[in-house]
């Protein structure tokens, strides 16, 4: 089955499923997620924004874009963030997918520059994103990567 990608503005109805799929993959509040989602559907600005693909009506993948994705860089922003494509859908190229749409429809609302936290060395590349600087995650131990999108 082809997927499709959705923006949660353009489809409000999926803000509960949305959030409880957020929810389950990283563990924070569901609430977190649902305050997000309502402040992106009153459409004050473009940020919060929230990404899904599709298949049918599985979410298989997902990610948003908020000010901060906490971390103690708070002029880094705004911040592609809850990166997450379903395990059995990986390899398939949804994440990219869903990155090169977030990165189009940020600039169509006049953001020109992303930033994005991971742990991940080599994945974003791909897609354009370069390695800005490392910072410290809220309550973290360790220092994680902050990429850029321009």
């Amino acid at each position: 089955m082809e997927y499709k990608i959705i923006r949660l503005a353009e489809m409000p109805e999926m803000k509960e499923q949305a959030a409880r799929w957020f929810h389950e993959k990283w563990g924070i509040p569901l609430k977190a997620y649902l305050e997000s989602m309502e402040e992106c559907l009153e459409k004050k600005g473009p940020v919060p924004q929230w990404y899904m693909a599709v298949e049918g009506v599985e979410i298989i993948g997902g990610m948003g874009v908020i000010e901060n994705d906490f971390h103690d860089r708070k002029d880094l922003a705004p911040n592609v963030c809850a990166v997450y494509t379903e395990e059995g859908r990986r390899g398939r190229g949804v994440a990219g997918a869903l990155l090169d749409y977030v990165c189009r429809d940020m600039k169509e609302q006049g953001i020109d520059t992303l930033y994005l936290l991971t742990d991940h060395t080599s994945f974003y590349e791909r897609y354009g994103w370069e390695f800005l600087c490392m910072v410290q995650g809220d309550g973290e131990s360790y220092m994680s990567r902050m990429y850029i999108h321009r």
